[in-house]
Parts: structure tokens; C-alpha cells; sequence
């Protein structure tokens, strides 16, 4: 006689949104708001409620972020009724992996392979660990990314109010990371 018995097996989603190297929403919000405030550098602080309009995303959560970014030295604040944050230096000098690590705290795929430090002897198994070796190499990979990438990089191009061309007609200049290009 032949049984037949079904095994159930556990299935991962194939994106389980929660793991060390998907990113929360901290770092997509956070990402979002640094790049709008690298389209405003030079023109002055922008309110979190404009930017939370224009980036449809939520205020009060964008506060929490912008507090995070600040406490990293990543922007600045203003009070007042013309106030609001900037970025604290040019997105060219702002690296990703800054930003990231402001919002998400150290990279790190699995707890033994974390860029912190303080964290490194966070695991028991360490010392006999053979895989350790791919956890590591995959933060590296990670990291590395992140930190060849200045804000500068995602920060697109924006058109300067128009201008009088040779034909008489308005022709508006391309502007890239607040600098009007003379082309």
C-alpha cells in the first residue's frame, strides 16, 4: 500500500521587506528628503511641510528623520517663519553611506558582519564561523556602493527660471546641483 503525505514546507515571501539588507523606511524617506533638499541647496531652508507635499510622505515621520540626519550633521535647522532644514554641506559632499547609516544605524546583512564595531563580538559562533566569510564580503559590497555615491549623484537635473535667447524666445537652463551650466 502507498501513502501518500504531503509535507508542508515553510515558505519565505521572496521579499520579506524586514532582513538587515532591505532597507526600512527610515532609509527610503530618509533618502527621499536629503535628495529634495539637494534640489534646494543654496535657495534657502525648506519647510517639512512643503516637502512632505511635494515628496507625498508623512510629516510627522519626516520630523523624526530630519532629527536623525541632523544629529549626524547631515542638515541644518532654522526656526522661524522662514524656516526650516537644509543640507549642513554641498551634496557633493555628502556621502551615502552617511546618510544611510544616520538613519538606519550600521550596515549589516546578518549581526556578525556589522560595520560597527561595538557590535562585532555581538555573536557567539564568530570564532568557528565559516560563512561568516559571505556576510562580511556582502557588507563590504554594500558599503562600498554606498560610500562611492555622493547625494550629488541622485540629485536630477532642474530647470532655471527662463531667459532671454538669441531668437528672442525664453529658453530655460539646465541646472545641476545649484549651479546654472553656461551651455
Amino acid at each position: 500500500m502507498h501513502c501518500s503525505r504531503k509535507t508542508q514546507l515553510s515558505t519565505r515571501p521572496a521579499f520579506h521587506g524586514s532582513g538587515a539588507v532591505a532597507f526600512s523606511t527610515k532609509g527610503e524617506y530618509g533618502v527621499r528628503l536629503m535628495v529634495h533638499l539637494g534640489r534646494q541647496h543654496g535657495l534657502g531652508p525648506a519647510s517639512l511641510a512643503e516637502i512632505a507635499a511635494a515628496e507625498d510622505l508623512p510629516r510627522a515621520y519626516l520630523e523624526q528623520l530630519a532629527m536623525s540626519l541632523r544629529d549626524a550633521g547631515l542638515v541644518v535647522s532654522t526656526r522661524g517663519a522662514h524656516g526650516g532644514y537644509e543640507l549642513a554641506r554641498a551634496p557633493e559632499q555628502i556621502r551615502m553611506s552617511e546618510v544611510l547609516r544616520a538613519l538606519e544605524g550600521p550596515i549589516a546583512p546578518m549581526i556578525c558582519a556589522t560595520d560597527d564595531p561595538d557590535h562585532g563580538t555581538a555573536c557567539t559562533r564568530n570564532a568557528s564561523c565559516t560563512v561568516n566569510f559571505l556576510w562580511v564580503r556582502v557588507r563590504d559590497a554594500i558599503s562600498g556602493a554606498l560610500e562611492s555615491m555622493t547625494l550629488a549623484e541622485l540629485v536630477p537635473l532642474r530647470l532655471a527660471p527662463a531667459v532671454p535667447a538669441k531668437s528672442g524666445r525664453s529658453a530655460p537652463l539646465p541646472i545641476l546641483n545649484g549651479a546654472v551650466s553656461s551651455s
